[in-house]
């Protein structure tokens, strides 16, 4: 076994986090550095009248278990709540629906629900049968389907205007962040077919009950800490050089120049302010994010990580580095040669030696390619009542502005009344709404949904808007996606951006730190570098556009290797999931893929 190298891990997002704790645990030393004061990138919380707010309302799926291994070696198994069974209250002005699973197999666990769905007459109910069943029959690694719109292909199949809008849009809209009928179809047969229509338990859904920046950036940050790993805060990467000195030589390859502290890249690539977010109506000072102090500072002034206030113009020598950061700061960031050509695909050559690593007959999406992939934003509208006005922890909902709506009053500490969170996805028509205009339409919105609210008093109103929280998942978005591997041994990319076959999500970054730390320590050994030894967390199975279905593979995907490969159904279903605490060993991890993202986009899915 090779010794453990340096690694340096640009941002510290759920990407950038996966991959330091994975090749911490290889034993490689790792530097992470962050531009932000605090880790979790845009699953973060901030703290507004004594109350911790989160920058967006992610949820999770039963089936997403590179994230679900991510909370157990964080040891926030226990700070989440997974649902018994997927159950959904579908709310509309003066209606109701209820989407419930039973405990037959998928697809059929969700027959009784969509045959009881009153949104919907018969005849469409039974459309939405047919195209489902055509659905399941769909292959998303077909290149053609890259190409296509959901809204088309829906319409081909006798989705009406109201089927689509009544039914299809409660989940591919909050899921892929993009409205529906524009949606990548690729994309969202991955989705509907993971979560609706594979095993039973797979769409059981799982919400955070404390702060996201307790879940992912505080917990992150105390593992690495006693991992060794040194967490650089408040620290922005100005550039990365390839170093000379022969492969196999003594002499690190990369020089890492820092440019000190200063939020981001310099021109805040998603577009916010604390907490990933742009909170609208906050006060003017407001407090640091997680209720931390400034530079990084635990509460109670227990320090724990370098601030980089003083780092301008440091540089660090590495073997490796991981560029976890958004695709236009990679591209600015990535050596000259990190991807020779910067062609997007064409016709891919099968055989790629590993899930993640660039096809070697076919040149990969480079720079250009990947600050063509356009983003989405996503607002979250605020609302505090002076009394319950629902018993419901979250609703969808129809026929309103109001999409999807999260009881938040436990994890923000809110001591009297009750807090909910609207979470509006694909959001263009509101991102650049003043919140006094919002309060307009929202509050009469909520009132139509919930009787209660015209006994109550709002006590608080106020809006965070994510401008560039998701990629925008149109057709021809996946061809733009690059595998994490680079042409140059020991860089690497990671972020739910790149090519993992999963949408922008939560799942999707973890999968993809764990796909860039195994590429890591394949490209390494590759070039003869000093290599991490293999990580502590499996790499998810990256995508394999040239291939269709056959055996060893699901749904076109390629697995890690012939260990992992595994049934889609089994992979996901309950009695024969990995367990959460497993699922971070790379002997007993089934990194199946069948772990999409959850019923609310981003901004509220995995």
């Amino acid at each position: 076994m090779s010794a453990p190298g340096k690694v340096v891990v640009v941002g510290g997002g759920l990407a950038g986090i996966t991959t330091a704790i994975a090749l911490s645990e290889a034993g490689a030393d790792v530097t992470l550095a962050e531009a932000k004061p605090r880790l979790g990138g845009a699953t973060s919380s901030f703290s507004r009248g004594g109350l911790m707010v989160d920058t967006g309302q992610h949820v999770f799926l039963r089936c997403c278990v590179a994230y679900r291994g991510l909370l157990a070696r964080l040891g926030m198994t226990g700070a989440v709540t997974l649902q018994d069974r997927f159950d959904v209250t579908v709310l509309a002005p003066e209606r109701r629906a209820r989407l419930r699973r039973t405990a037959l197999p998928g697809p059929l666990h969700l027959g009784k629900a969509l045959l009881g769905y009153g949104f919907l007459s018969r005849a469409q109910r039974l459309s939405v049968a047919r195209a489902a069943l055509a659905m399941a029959a769909l292959n998303p690694a077909r290149e053609d389907l890259d190409g296509q719109r959901l809204g088309d292909w829906l319409a081909a199949r006798g989705q009406d205007e109201q089927t689509r809008r009544l039914l299809w849009d409660l989940f591919t809209v909050s899921a892929l962040n993009t409205a529906g009928d524009d949606a990548n179809l690729a994309l969202a047969a991955t989705v509907v077919k993971t979560g609706l229509l594979g095993a039973r338990d797979a769409a059981d859904i799982g919400v955070p009950s404390i702060p996201l920046g307790q879940l992912h950036g505080q917990a992150a940050g105390a593992l690495l800490t006693r991992l060794g790993a040194q967490v650089r805060l408040s620290t922005k990467v100005a550039g990365v050089e390839v170093l000379s000195g022969g492969p196999g030589g003594q002499d690190a390859r990369f020089l890492v120049r820092l440019a000190g502290s200063g939020g981001g890249d310099g021109s805040r690539p998603d577009g916010a302010g604390p907490g990933g977010a742009e909170p609208d109506g906050a006060e003017p000072d407001g407090a640091e994010p997680d209720g931390a102090e400034p530079g990084g500072a635990e509460p109670g002034g227990a320090e724990r990580y370098t601030a980089g206030r003083h780092s301008a113009g440091q540089v660090i020598e590495a073997d490796g580095v991981v560029l976890a950061v958004p695709p236009a700061v990679a591209a600015r960031l990535a050596p000259a040669g990190a991807v020779p050509g910067s062609t997007v695909p064409g016709s891919p050559v099968p055989g790629s030696p590993v899930p993640g690593s660039p096809d070697p007959g076919n040149a990969e999406p480079g720079p250009a390619q990947w600050r063509e992939l356009s983003t989405s934003p996503i607002v979250n509208v605020h609302v505090i009542y002076d009394r319950r006005v629902t018993r419901l922890p979250f609703a969808a909902a129809v026929n309103s502005p109001v999409q999807w709506v999260f009881d938040r009053t436990g994890p923000s500490g809110l001591r009297s009344g009750q807090y909910l969170a609207v979470s509006l996805s694909a959001a263009d028509d509101y991102v650049d709404v003043p919140a006094s205009a919002l309060r307009k339409q929202f509050l009469p919105a909520m009132a139509d949904l919930f009787p209660a609210v015209h006994d109550a008093r709002v006590t608080d109103f106020f809006v965070t808007r994510e401008r560039r929280a998701t990629l925008r998942q149109v057709p021809g978005c996946e061809r733009l996606r690059p595998k994490a591997a680079t042409a140059l041994p020991g860089l690497v990319l990671a972020g739910a951006w790149t090519d993992t076959g999963w949408p922008d999500t939560m799942e999707g970054a973890v999968r993809s730190g764990l796909n860039a730390a195994r590429a890591l320590r394949h490209g390494m050994a590759r070039g003869g570098v000093r290599s991490p030894a293999r990580p502590a967390v499996s790499a998810g199975p990256a995508r394999d556009r040239s291939r269709t279905r056959r055996p060893g593979r699901v749904n076109g995907w390629a697995p890690v290797n012939a260990r992992d490969a595994v049934n889609a159904r089994d992979a996901v279903n309950a009695p024969d999931a990995v367990k959460a605490p497993d699922a971070v060993n790379a002997r007993d991890v089934v990194d199946a893929p069948d772990a999409v993202n959850g019923p609310a986009g981003t901004g509220a899915t995995a």
